[in-house]
């Protein structure tokens, strides 16, 4: 994931939540939104109720995975209270097919 700018600022977040699309699978939801430069900014959110710390950060790991993304979008993904108990190809499944749903998959 070198290759993508991380989402920081709270407000980067509420845009992306209010104008962006979401996609929702049992494993992760996804929301898109395109922005005016040329890159590919990403932000993971995982709050206290996926789990301990060590779950938290597998399902950020998990979400990282993505690859094949166009230039040109923010994303927000949030994990869900089951992805840090699925294996790592099905939370790729899912995610594949919500960006190609989103149509931004090259």
């Amino acid at each position: 994931m070198d290759k993508f700018v991380p989402l920081n600022e709270n407000k980067d977040f509420r845009r992306i939540y209010a104008k962006g699309k979401s996609y929702v699978s049992s494993s992760v939801i996804t929301y898109v939104s395109k922005n005016r430069c040329k890159q590919i900014r990403v932000g993971i959110t995982t709050s206290k109720k996926i789990g301990n710390a060590v779950q938290r950060n597998r399902a950020r790991r998990l979400i990282r995975e993505t690859e094949d993304i166009k230039d040109g979008y923010d994303f927000v993904f949030v994990a869900r209270a089951k992805t840090p108990f699925v294996k790592c190809p099905e939370v790729q499944r899912s995610m594949r097919k919500q960006l190609k749903e989103a149509g931004v998959l090259k």
